[in-house]
């Protein structure tokens, strides 16, 4: 090649590359936006859901003694049983409301004050769960946890939204692993905090169940500091300026493609309103992305990974690890999911969002049948209950690589604006029933199928991983009107938009 057109060539070649190089890393505001949205959010919900198993039997004594006071007699068996469960069940009823109603929040006030907004119920709950004690009202307890549900119910539906649409579309992914992250990172904090070296102890219980107010400040004190949605200023309200200057604190200078994008998906909706979930149920050209996210949200908690956790401690004591030495090693499984998580993170927008869900539950299906087998063989051999724990880790690692990550990212990136919120209300929904309905028949399953319960869960795993390899597009570096035109043009969808009158093809700008 010419000398004289190497040295004409060179700086635009140098300067493609360093572009092509910085978009491949967000930006600290955005960095700092993504923690700031996940501190008070998901990491919420992770937090809460692993505190309430250190002080099991502290608050079993509580309630006892709090009874005696009262009825001057002991608490029956049954009678602490029910009270217990309905404390714990009662964090998943909250999900349930707070998904509910998490996605019309989102269209009223924004997606930033929505979050900031949802803080008044981890306050309250905190509040109500750290005064049970001193108060001698085991009630409070019940309440607390139902706005510790309510919470993080309207985080889960909320937060995936907002780090979805302030995402670059070459770093949606990785920013939507942020759910995933801080919830295994909220799991692993509470096992940590849990030990009986710091809150574990029985006078500390109160204290531990009411640090769920510590996030919640940090979150009011760090994301006002950061904009509101770009895609909700500028297609939700209009807000050009609001927009622009969003764009610009979270991506920098060269925002110009963002801009572009959201603009020519303002376009495609306009005279578009925010759905109604009921609105989207109808809507049959979206029935293939309806479908997809009810079929991985029920799934995300139907896999097996809570008949997981329910066999660890189990497994350990086979293994010969003391029972005082157990909650070491439960800390030793939240660490793994969160490394699991880190990892799909990294590697999301290299593989795609299909190869790690995917991949996940087939994994996770060939855990099953060889957890299954060593459960059924426990006593042939001294080396078989270390053969099950490895099953545990490889089980926790194939969820914590697709499944437990990629699902709230596949539900941001398969609706546009006006039909997101909507999806989320009807996703989040699907999801904590699922939840409430494996935590009230699980151990009936066990009971009746023992470890071959573990075939049922084959079964959810083979056939979800099945179904995303023949109909789930790949959606990595599309923009959201690409991914809905991908599923428009499918043979099923077309017939569908045929028969409601709507056959348009969306306009869209070309991926990056």
């Amino acid at each position: 090649m010419p000398k004289h057109f190497m040295d004409e060539y060179e700086p635009l070649l140098l300067k493609d590359f360093e572009d092509s190089k910085k978009a491949k890393f967000p930006s600290l505001s955005l960095v700092l936006a993504l923690c700031a949205a996940c501190i008070g959010g998901t990491f919420q919900y992770g937090y809460n859901i692993s505190i309430i198993n250190a002080p099991t039997a502290y608050v079993h004594d509580f309630i006892n003694q709090t009874w005696k006071e009262r009825f001057q007699t002991d608490i029956s068996e049954d009678v602490l049983t029910l009270l217990w469960s309905t404390i714990v069940s009662g964090y998943t009823i909250g999900g349930f409301i707070g998904a509910s109603v998490g996605g019309v929040l989102s269209v009223k006030l924004g997606r930033k004050m929505t979050l900031l907004a949802n803080n008044i119920f981890a306050l309250t709950a905190a509040l109500l769960l750290g005064l049970s004690y001193p108060a001698g009202l085991f009630e409070l307890l019940i309440v607390g946890r139902l706005f510790t549900g309510i919470n993080a119910g309207v985080a889960i539906c909320v937060q995936p939204q907002y780090l979805g649409e302030i995402a670059p579309t070459s770093l949606r992914g990785a920013m939507g692993m942020g759910t995933s992250i801080f919830i295994t990172g909220g799991i692993l904090s509470g096992q940590v905090v849990g030990l009986k070296e710091l809150l574990g102890r029985e006078e500390y219980w109160p204290i531990l169940l009411a640090s769920t107010c510590i996030p919640a400040f940090l979150q009011l004190l760090i994301l006002p500091w950061f904009p509101e949605s770009p895609r909700y200023l500028l297609i939700d309200k209009g807000d050009e300026e609001g927009c622009k200057k969003a764009l610009k604190q979270l991506h920098g200078a060269k925002c110009d493609q963002e801009w572009e994008d959201i603009s020519q998906e303002r376009n495609n909706l306009a005279g578009l309103t925010a759905k109604k979930p009921w609105e989207l149920l109808r809507d049959r050209s979206v029935r293939w992305q309806l479908l997809t996210i009810v079929l991985l949200n029920a799934a995300q908690q139907l896999n097996g990974i809570n008949a997981i956790y329910f066999y660890a401690d189990y497994l350990f004591k086979q293994a010969g690890i003391p029972s005082d030495k157990i909650p070491y090693v439960t800390i030793g499984t939240g660490a793994c999911e969160c490394i699991t998580a880190l990892t799909c993170g990294m590697l999301i927008e290299r593989l795609g969002r299909k190869a790690l869900i995917g991949g996940g539950y087939s994994l996770m299906s060939i855990c099953c049948i060889l957890f299954t087998l060593t459960l059924t063989f426990q006593d042939a051999s001294p080396i078989i209950p270390y053969l099950s724990m490895a099953c545990v880790f490889a089980f926790i690692l194939s969820f914590g690589l697709g499944p437990g990550g990629v699902t709230n990212i596949l539900t941001t990136e398969l609706f546009t604006q006006t039909s997101r919120s909507a999806a989320y209300i009807i996703a989040g929904s699907v999801n904590w029933f699922s939840f409430f309905f494996i935590g009230l028949v699980f151990p009936f399953i066990v009971i009746g199928l023992q470890q071959y319960c573990f075939l049922v869960f084959l079964v959810i795993c083979f056939s979800v991983a099945l179904y995303i390899f023949l109909v789930i597009p790949e959606t990595k570096n599309k923009t959201f009107l690409e991914i809905q035109n991908e599923f428009n043009q499918s043979p099923n969808n077309r017939a569908a938009s045929r028969a409601d009158g709507v056959g348009t093809t969306l306009l869209s700008t070309s991926s990056i």
